[in-house]
């Protein structure tokens, strides 16, 4: 069974609709492939191929003023099914969802992508507006 790797057109054109001032961030939840098999032959881990997407991806994301906010280490999933699990959950900032259309038509990003359509069996993209932290769970 494949899993959710890559947005539709149509959820793309509400992104980059609604491009409204001041930063966003996407919670990134991914699932890798044991082994990636490439067109040319080659045989690698997901780890190994997502690497190589984070590595080409990386000067990309620094250039559009985007970051790395948070990164955490999947433990165990309390709420849903108890058989989820993330290999890599981390949340990206971008200074305007403007700055993430624009990674994703830059042409080394588009490359870099290669490696992670390969290496991901699983994602979820969820896109927050950054509120002010606060004492209590409702803000």
């Amino acid at each position: 069974m494949e899993g959710h790797t890559s947005f539709t057109r149509e959820t793309f054109a509400a992104f980059a609709a609604n491009d409204r001032p001041g930063p966003v961030h996407l919670l990134n939840l991914i699932r890798l492939r044991h082994e990636v098999a490439y067109a040319d032959g080659r045989i690698t881990t997901g780890a190994e191929a997502y690497e190589a997407y984070s590595r080409l991806s990386a000067p990309v994301l620094a250039e559009i003023g985007g970051r790395i906010v948070w990164r955490g280490a999947f433990e165990l999933s309390l709420v849903g099914p108890p058989e989820t699990r993330w290999d890599i959950a981390f949340i990206a900032e971008y200074p305007s969802p403007g700055a993430f259309v624009q990674m994703l038509r830059d042409p080394r990003y588009r490359e870099a992508m290669a490696h992670r359509q390969a290496g991901v069996a699983d994602s979820r993209l969820v896109r927050f507006d950054p509120l002010l932290a606060g004492t209590g769970f409702a803000g």
